[in-house]
């Protein structure tokens, strides 16, 4: 066997004249630039804004027209900014790049990065523009209030668990109106429990009056009474919070109400459901080839990882951070 044997050097085609891969961190980002009629050339930037301008008028000055990078947590996002107006940007899936051997350094990912993107041999990720991002941020946002406001109903019920009130025993909503009334009545200090079940009882409640009283008697202490008042008052602050979000919402989808109702004859799309699908897919349905694409995009799709005769599960997709 002869060992001095070179291995065959691969080439690639040469599909975009001029192009710069960037390997992008919290704190600095690695370009490189190369194509025709340039010599291959790799800089190292801050990512305060001050560099980033330097950085788009660097690639500017040598006529870049493409530029692929890493979609890194959210550290993309600021370079995306300074430079989305001038260039192509193709914000790549890391899982594209990895496991390439013999790069060790972020200057070797960079001109790979490069390379692969001269060569077309990168494909980019959906990045909607700039008020469909905005959407999406409002969106997720509004999410993450609802769930902190359900974490927070739970310990309500833990609390009054704890303070022998069995009112989620009688009632099939803790949250409804009777509950909260009935709550509020306990965290002023109302002895007369009586009179407040008078008070805030409903005919069409499942249970009697006897029952409702029965389930708020109980051992309720100052300190549960405080706990009680604190998370109420935040939750009044979620809602209040989730209500300005649903309004600027609202605002950034006033040109967009036929695809609203379009989307809401779905079966069990809802008008708040269909702003979410607006907010994360938007409306330009060209970036996608085909329904089969944005189902793949959206994790709703089975995926098709078989191995010696062994299916693999893939994990459920999880939001983008694009």
């Amino acid at each position: 066997m002869n060992t001095n044997q070179q291995s065959p050097v691969v080439t690639f085609e040469q599909v975009i004249n001029r192009g710069c891969g960037l390997d992008v961190h919290e704190k600095t980002v690695v370009a490189t630039i190369d194509g025709l009629g340039l010599k291959r050339e790799t800089r190292t930037f801050d990512t305060f804004t001050e560099s980033l301008i330097e950085l788009r008028n660097w690639l500017k000055t040598h006529q870049v027209s493409h530029i692929a990078m890493e979609s890194t947590g959210v550290y993309w996002k600021p370079i995306f900014n300074i430079l989305e107006e001038n260039f192509r940007i193709l914000l790549v899936n890391a899982r594209h790049l990895k496991n390439v051997p013999g790069r060790k350094t972020d200057k070797a990912d960079s001109e790979w990065i490069c390379k692969l993107l001269l060569s077309g041999l990168l494909k980019g990720s959906f990045v909607p523009e700039e008020k469909l991002r905005n959407l999406r941020d409002l969106s997720r946002y509004a999410t993450k209030l609802t769930q902190q406001a359900s974490a927070e109903k739970n310990r309500i019920h833990k609390i009054l668990e704890d303070a022998n009130i069995k009112l989620s025993s009688v009632v099939s909503d803790i949250d409804g109106a009777v509950s909260n009334r009935l709550i509020a009545g306990l965290i002023a200090g109302r002895r007369d429990l009586g009179q407040l079940v008078e008070e805030t009882y409903h005919k069409k409640l499942k249970a009697n009056k006897a029952d409702l009283l029965k389930a708020i008697t109980g051992k309720l202490t100052d300190h549960h009474r405080f706990m009680l008042g604190q998370i109420q008052s935040h939750l009044e602050y979620l809602e209040k919070q989730v209500m300005a979000i649903e309004d600027q919402m609202d605002r950034l989808l006033e040109d967009h109400e036929q695809q609203i109702e379009l989307l809401k004859e779905i079966p069990g799309v809802d008008d708040k459901a269909a702003k979410k699908v607006l907010s994360e897919i938007g409306t330009d349905m060209e970036v996608f080839p085909s329904e089969k694409h944005l189902a793949k995009w959206a994790g709703i799709c089975p995926g098709n990882n078989e191995t010696a005769g062994k299916k693999k599960v893939d994990e459920p997709r999880r939001e983008t951070n694009t």
